[in-house]
Formats: C-alpha cells, sequence, structure tokens
C-alpha cells in the first residue's frame, strides 16, 4: 500500500515504514505529525480525488537538519562583477507510521 501526499510545495510517494525527508515543518523530534493533503492512495487499485476524501498519513518526526551547501556564484564578465553566496535549506526528517485511508 501506498499514498501520494503534499506537503511544502512538492509530493512525495511513501508507504508504511519510509523515511523522508520534507520542507522544514513546525514540530520536535519525537512528535507525530498528520498529513491531510493526501492526493492518491493505492491499496490494490489506485483512488483518486473524491474517493480519498478524509485520508491521511500519520508520520513521527526524527530530525530537524540542514542539508548541505550549495553554492550560488554570480559573475559579469568585463566588468568586474561577481558575487559569490551559500544556502542551506532547511529540512525534517520524518518516518511514515500509518497510511489512514
Amino acid at each position: 500500500m501506498y499514498a501520494i501526499i503534499a506537503t511544502g510545495g512538492k509530493q512525495y510517494k511513501v508507504s508504511e515504514g519510509d523515511i523522508i525527508r520534507v520542507e522544514k515543518l513546525d514540530a520536535e523530534a519525537g512528535s507525530e505529525v498528520v498529513f491531510d493533503k493526501v492526493v492518491a492512495v493505492s491499496d490494490k487499485e489506485l483512488k483518486v480525488a473524491k474517493d480519498v476524501e478524509g485520508a491521511t498519513v500519520s508520520a513521527t518526526v526524527m530530525e530537524q537538519g540542514r542539508g548541505k551547501k550549495v553554492i550560488v556564484y554570480k559573475y559579469k564578465r568585463k566588468s568586474g562583477y561577481h558575487k559569490k553566496n551559500g544556502h542551506r535549506q532547511a529540512y525534517t526528517q520524518v518516518k511514515i507510521d500509518k497510511i489512514n485511508a
């Protein structure tokens, strides 16, 4: 059984027991979060739209963290312009516990 959930502007295909990294959520490590924006659920056949209304996915927050640094380098030739900037995206690592469909 798997479900497709939407969080942080992205969609993730998850099954029970999966560990995924999603955009930062406002939750502490060890707490439980519920994803209520379920796009689709597949048990033996795929259910979408009104068939998955009210479906939820429960997960446990494992850790809060920041990804690897990405270097953003802007450069314009012949003008002496260059600018170096770094960015580390915050994430929340969650373990999928149960798909309630």
